[in-house]
């Protein structure tokens, strides 16, 4: 398991599921499966916990356990499968976002700029849109949309300008990538090139709109008093977190019905955002970055 991934926050994520005996819960990123032993630690023996990963690697890190059900799936569909599994409503829902340590130290899937390789960057395999495709295939203006929205690029226009010009047969690798951003970057090289990466690894994975999906799901099946737990590693996710558990709605409007009700779905149990501790920090890297915010239904 530490090969793969190690369990950020491990310990507080799951506390905060305010796991008591039995129940229904849900790990939406299994990975590793670091989270979802713990969390099989404090369940009863007439628990289910259903564990989603889109990833075919993460097969090789089950748990046999029988109140496990493994979903390959992306944690998107969480409705559907509740839905076939006729299952009404959960007790608790983890997730922990982003992309595994496992993904981003394999050469051959194309998510870091260490590594020289096709730009691939999809969690799924499956999935028919890759990095090269986006960066050989989009309009000037969608990259722009991709890398101002999903990473920040303060030269935006310039860098989508200069991917078409340099578009040609060749296959966009990281190497050949990596050397047109050396040219462009603004600020520390690490930062930017994390910047960019980012931006595309989000758009080949429609990781936000997934994000939204699990989130309307988490409103429509949680019991009363179920929890939400989610772990986000960009300011993009953790937004998005932060208004559905305050607002109801990933903008963060105030939705009032016919009688002037407002919609509040939630209640925040966690004040302020959880950070990892140092000692935390210094032994995985990942923790960084990692915010973690709770809620309860109402």
């Amino acid at each position: 398991m530490s090969e793969y991934h190690i369990p950020v926050m491990l310990h507080e994520s799951v506390d905060l599921m305010g796991i008591d005996g039995n129940g229904v819960y849900v790990d939406a990123t299994f990975g590793a499966g670091g989270h979802s032993r713990e969390i099989l630690n404090r369940l009863g023996p007439d628990s289910k916990l259903l564990v989603f990963d889109q990833d075919q690697d993460a097969t090789q890190n089950l748990i046999q356990d029988d109140r496990l059900i493994f979903i390959d799936s992306n944690f998107r569909y969480l409705e559907n499968y509740l839905n076939y599994l006729k299952i009404e409503k959960i007790d608790g829902i983890l997730a922990d976002l982003g992309v595994s340590s496992f993904q981003f130290d394999s050469e051959d899937r194309g998510f870091s700029y260490r590594f020289d390789a096709k730009l691939d960057m999809r969690m799924n395999q499956e999935m028919p849109i890759t990095a090269h495709d986006i960066l050989q295939t989009y309009p000037a203006e969608e990259l722009v949309d991709v890398f101002s929205k999903y990473g920040e690029v303060r030269n935006s226009k310039t860098l989508a300008r200069e991917i078409v010009k340099n578009r040609s047969q060749a296959i966009w690798t990281s190497q050949r990538f990596n050397a047109l951003l050396d040219r462009l970057r603004m600020g520390t090289t690490a930062k930017y090139f994390a910047q960019v990466y980012q931006a595309i690894r989000i758009e080949v994975n429609d990781e936000m709109g997934a994000l939204k999906d699990l989130l309307k799901a988490s409103k429509d099946y949680l019991k009363k008093d179920g929890r939400l737990v989610v772990i986000s590693y960009h300011s993009i996710e953790d937004r998005i977190v932060k208004n559905v558990m305050k607002k109801g709605n990933p903008q963060g409007e105030m939705v009032q019905d016919d009688f002037g009700n407002i919609d509040r779905p939630f209640k925040v149990i966690t004040k302020q955002v959880v950070e990892a501790d140092e000692e935390e920090k210094k032994r995985n890297s990942r923790a960084r970055s990692a915010k973690l915010r709770a809620a309860r239904k109402l």
